[in-house]
């Protein structure tokens, strides 16, 4: 048996840390494969190392002096160093980042080398073998990630050895240039080394004891979900839920392989599992609540629309001819509405508008901004008549006008549109009829 490991940055932002990291490892020894992330914050006015690099590589960009900042950065890893008491020097890796600082090789390299040397410390910490990413993770000339190339390296180079540690958020593209993911991409890293290995296990480990039903900036100590499906950690993660990247569940879920969320500084708590399917009953109707903020409407309206083959595909074209995604698009007889990002479309709305008119000749358009979507998650929805009622029901109590309601075919989620000004108070009244009152 083997488990991948990744720990989150806030479990490795000072030795102190690290330690605690060292004894989770040792305690269990199928715990073979690490995938760190780049120093966290060790409190909280500190800033990451992530952050620290871009910052400092932007003075290097722009031809000004940046050897003090990454004096500071070196310093960071200084102290780890000294902390764990490693005969270990980072000096000419240093000299070597800041050469190519010098030589502009890119911010997504800059960022990179966050991950890169905490990988560095950590598999001389362990006593593992150390991989750099760029030698096993793959992204094609576009800047995509090769899934195929990547599982076929890095498959064969962790089958030579027994214990090792990959840096996460980094790999390469063909002609050797350093590419990261997105941030937080080391969860996907994390996932990718998993599949790699065919692990039986995928642990994240982070600063909190797994997933909580809704976001705890919002409530007060929320319940946690014990186990959770990939389905609807899809849907919260996109939504808004940041415990993990929403991209991390899309490897192991190939294969399926459960993701096991847990915290550094409470190990002996089970956390959250991430599962393909499951028999267990969730504790309430509900899995979790997510929302986000932001979004605009545009209804478009035309007399026998339903009649009329292409309407909807002439719509849409308008936005794609623009490089607009839409999120929603429910409709009437005679109406579309389309559900996007209100930062993305409000630089292009008036071409959007005249695209559609060119396109599909609407009656009207009519544009509405500062709405949020909720989601509403859980495999146990779809056995409980009236989930839906309980909810509007909910929402009338508190003054909170629907301005949009979706519902999945799985019916696993429900997706609700309210004012931006109402968000909070709704995914509360949401919170406290599925969770506290149980109604």
């Amino acid at each position: 048996m083997s488990k991948v490991v990744k720990f989150g940055g806030s479990s490795l932002a000072s030795a102190e840390q690290f330690q605690k990291v060292g004894k989770i490892i040792r305690a269990d020894k199928e715990r073979r494969y690490v995938v760190p992330s780049a120093p966290g914050k060790r409190f909280s006015k500190d800033t990451k190392v992530t952050d620290m690099l871009y910052d400092c590589y932007a003075l290097a960009e722009s031809g000004k002096k940046f050897s003090g900042e990454l004096q500071e950065i070196k310093a960071r890893y200084e102290e780890i160093i000294q902390g764990l008491k490693l005969e270990l020097s980072l000096d000419e890796e240093f000299r070597t980042i800041e050469k190519n600082f010098k030589d502009k090789a890119g911010s997504n390299y800059a960022a990179s080398r966050g991950e890169y040397l905490n990988g560095i410390i950590m598999a001389n910490y362990l006593g593992y073998e150390f991989i750099d990413a760029a030698t096993v993770i793959f992204f094609d000339e576009k800047g995509d990630f090769d899934a195929a190339k990547t599982n076929e390296v890095l498959s064969a180079r962790l089958a030579e050895c027994k214990k090792a540690v990959v840096p996460g958020f980094y790999g390469a593209q063909p002609d050797g240039t350093v590419k990261t993911f997105s941030r937080g991409g080391s969860d996907v890293t994390g996932s990718i080394v998993a599949k790699a290995v065919k692990a039986d296990v995928y642990e994240n480990w982070t600063d909190v004891s797994g997933f909580m039903t809704a976001d705890p900036r919002i409530i007060d100590n929320p319940a946690r979900i014990d186990v959770i499906t990939y389905r609807e950690l899809r849907e919260l993660s996109y939504m808004g839920a940041s415990v993990l990247h929403e991209d991390a569940i899309f490897p192991v879920r190939q294969e399926s392989i459960p993701i096991n969320i847990r915290n550094t500084n409470d190990p002996e708590d089970n956390g959250t599992w991430i599962v393909g399917s499951t028999c267990q009953k969730s504790k309430y109707v509900i899995t979790g609540i997510a929302g986000k903020k932001g979004f605009c409407s545009i209804n478009i309206e035309k007399d026998m629309m339903n009649a009329e083959i292409g309407f909807g595909r002439k719509v849409l074209q308008a936005f794609e001819d623009n490089g607009i995604s839409f999120e929603h698009v429910p409709s009437g007889i005679d109406t579309m509405t389309v559900f996007v990002h209100q930062d993305e479309f409000m630089h292009k709305e008036q071409q959007v508008v005249a695209g559609i008119h060119r396109l599909a000749h609407p009656d009207t358009i009519e544009i509405e901004s500062d709405i949020a979507l909720i989601a509403v998650v859980g495999r146990g929805m779809k056995s409980m008549r009236g989930t839906a009622g309980r909810i509007f029901a909910a929402l009338a109590h508190n003054h909170i006008n629907v301005k949009m309601i979706d519902q999945g075919s799985s019916e696993q989620n429900i997706i609700i549109g309210v004012s931006d000004e109402d968000f909070e108070t709704a995914i509360r009244a949401i919170y406290d009829i599925f969770v506290v009152t149980k109604l």
